[in-house]
């Protein structure tokens, strides 16, 4: 018998046994694994019976299945209305930024940490970068307005002192989307490096020491060593993120949406909220929220099996 084969025969012999019996001798990761199993299932599979809504006329005193069945009407009506559009163009506009401008910066600065060599000076700014994550947006909103407004804002303030006239960054449909595109940045961009210091981390030093021997420059290392080293896992983290392309977040896009911006601010997740909690349209809102969930159902679906065609791992 050679040593694969004599590697491969107990993991057979293993698979032979009942599948109680490989239950209850790995008895303790599964009771490891339960709250994490209870969790989704609680709050994440057993509210999915609500999707029923978005083909009903619900009624809450007759509740999911005493209302009338109404089938494709509420998808019919959120697709002929003039505001789609608007929300459609929004949405995709602050989903391209994010994806376009967020994430490849949170690769950049997970490379950047990587390459300082002061573990103390390294880890002190690694601190600094995460800490606004904990942050919650009404306080990252809060923090933009001190700075923003025309009545004392700081950065006004000194445009005022410089000789420039205020600007109205915080009215403005132009400075809409770059301030919620640098309000992502400053919170979770930092946070966004945690995954990718933990790939950075798992390369073997001994092919740096190679090519170093070999002549090769710090952007040689990079380019042929460290992002190669990653790419599996920004191709998963890419597909994962395609997931919520559409699904920008309701507080941040609330808190910064006014009377003046609203032509570029309106998105599927505070248009939710307006005609669900505000108007009482409860099945259309819902129809709207799966609307969002199959587009991103459909990306990573898509986004995985390129990812594969192309040779990576995608997914599954």
């Amino acid at each position: 018998m050679s040593e694969t084969e004599a590697a491969v025969a107990p993991l057979r012999l293993e698979k032979k046994k009942p599948l109680w019996l490989r239950m209850w001798k790995e008895r303790w990761l599964y009771l490891f694994m339960l709250p994490g199993l209870a969790y989704f299932i609680i709050y994440k599979y057993v509210p999915m019976w609500g999707v029923l809504m978005a083909f009903q006329k619900y009624q809450p005193h007759l509740g999911i299945f005493g209302s009338e069945w109404v089938g494709f009407r509420h998808f019919e009506r959120f697709f002929s209305e003039p505001e789609f559009w608007t929300l459609l163009r929004n949405t995709l506009y602050i989903a391209l930024l994010d994806t376009g401008i967020f994430f490849p910066l949170t690769i950049v600065l997970a490379l950047m940490l990587n390459e300082i060599r002061s573990e103390l000076f390294k880890r002190s700014l690694q601190t600094l970068v995460y800490v606004p994550h904990f942050l919650s947006w009404v306080v990252v909103v809060g923090i933009s307005y001190i700075l923003l407004t025309t009545e004392g804002g700081i950065i006004n303030e000194l445009l005022a002192l410089l000789g420039f006239e205020k600007v109205q960054f915080l009215m403005s449909e132009f400075w809409f989307r770059p301030l919620i595109i640098l309000q992502m940045i400053w919170k979770d961009a930092g946070w966004g490096t945690i995954i990718f210091l933990a790939a950075l981390a798992g390369i073997n030093p001994s092919l740096y020491e190679a090519a170093r021997i070999d002549g090769a420059s710090r952007w040689r290392l990079l380019w042929h060593i460290t992002l190669p080293g990653i790419r599996s896992v920004i191709v998963i983290l890419l597909i994962l993120r395609l997931g919520s392309f559409i699904d920008l977040g309701f507080e941040q896009i609330f808190l910064m949406v006014n009377a003046l911006n609203r032509g570029v601010g309106e998105v599927f997740d505070t248009y939710v909220y307006y005609v669900g909690m505000q108007q009482g349209q409860f099945s259309y809102s819902a129809a709207v929220g799966l609307f969002k969930s199959v587009v991103g159902l459909i990306l990573v679906l898509g986004a995985n099996w390129l990812a594969k065609k192309l040779g990576e791992e995608g997914i599954y």
